[in-house]
């Protein structure tokens, strides 16, 4: 056997290895770190309402994300339904808390991801994706067998159990994870997560230990790496410049970072008064330009 067809052989028996642990899982859930441990392949639910069945709310070319993941052709956006964070102001509570969407197999959902490579996206951009990984994986995998080529990007809130994101290596080209909060009373009292800070890290710095910094071709598109985003809340409860000292600090001065600014208020924000509104101009500014003066420039707008 040559050197390289050794290699394919082994890397693919690593991947087959590494799907079977995440299906393994569903068995006693931990996908994300709430570890509820609920058995959904036998149709037991946990915090995030999810069991066995990928369920899809919409998929299409999308054109309002980072300029380097829309292209020319749009990003090929799936937005998987549930939630495993289920942040009280969620610009998509019909679809992470109602449970808008339809239960999808495997197959249809290859086909959904063959589709948009045919519409020209330039990636598959799988949105919120923790709670359905095992199923995920073994659909790349389908999909790549069938012709797919397209980067796979991981576009998730962040609150994510480290063992797991190490199983992705390989199937996943751009990891695009949230960093919400850097303090504990808003990620507990907003999204339910005391230790998200904690768990955002370690995630993070396990997706740039496999994919490095953001890499895009000659027009512009990235094909691998890490995007950070940073939504700022009001009232400065998002804590952005500790995020970004983390970033600056443990992760790379190189790292693509988008600071946001388009909050509103979703979801059940109307019932607390501290994210009753938009952050203001100069609130988004300062968070701006703690990270310039940090030495961060990589998708800072």
């Amino acid at each position: 056997m040559s050197m390289d067809l050794e290699q394919a052989v082994n890397s693919r028996t690593e991947s087959n290895n590494r799907t079977i642990k995440l299906v393994k899982i569903l068995e006693s859930c931990e996908l994300c770190p709430r570890k509820c441990r609920v058995n959904r392949l036998r149709g037991e639910r946990g915090y995030c309402s999810s069991g066995s069945k990928l369920v899809i709310s919409s998929y299409g070319p999308h054109f309002g994300e980072e300029p380097e993941l829309v292209g020319s052709h749009g990003s090929g956006t799936v937005f998987m339904t549930n939630c495993s964070l289920q942040c009280v102001y969620c610009q998509n509570y019909d679809i992470s808390q109602l449970g808008y969407g339809e239960e999808v197999s495997n197959t249809e959902a290859v086909d959904i991801m063959l589709s948009l490579q045919e519409r020209g996206c330039h990636n598959i951009n799988l949105v919120t994706p923790t709670h359905f990984a095992p199923q995920l994986v073994q659909v790349i995998t389908a999909a790549r067998r069938m012709g797919l080529k397209i980067p796979i990007v991981w576009n998730c809130g962040g609150y994510e159990n480290v063992e797991v994101i190490k199983l992705l290596e390989g199937f996943i080209d751009v990891y695009m994870p949230d960093m919400k909060y850097s303090e504990t009373e808003p990620a507990e009292r907003y999204s339910n997560a005391p230790d998200y800070f904690e768990r955002s890290k370690e995630a993070v710095m396990e997706m740039q230990r496999q994919v490095g910094d953001l890499k895009v071709d000659v027009m512009g598109v990235a094909y691998r790496g890490l995007l950070i985003r940073h939504l700022v809340l009001p009232n400065s409860l998002s804590g952005g410049e500790k995020i970004l000292e983390f970033i600056t600090e443990e992760v790379s001065k190189d790292c693509y970072v988008n600071i946001m600014a388009q909050y509103r208020p979703c979801g059940k924000a109307s019932e607390y008064e501290e994210l009753s509104r938009r952050p203001t101009h100069g609130e988004y500014l300062r968070v701006v330009e703690f990270a310039r003066k940090l030495g961060l420039y990589r998708g800072l707008q």
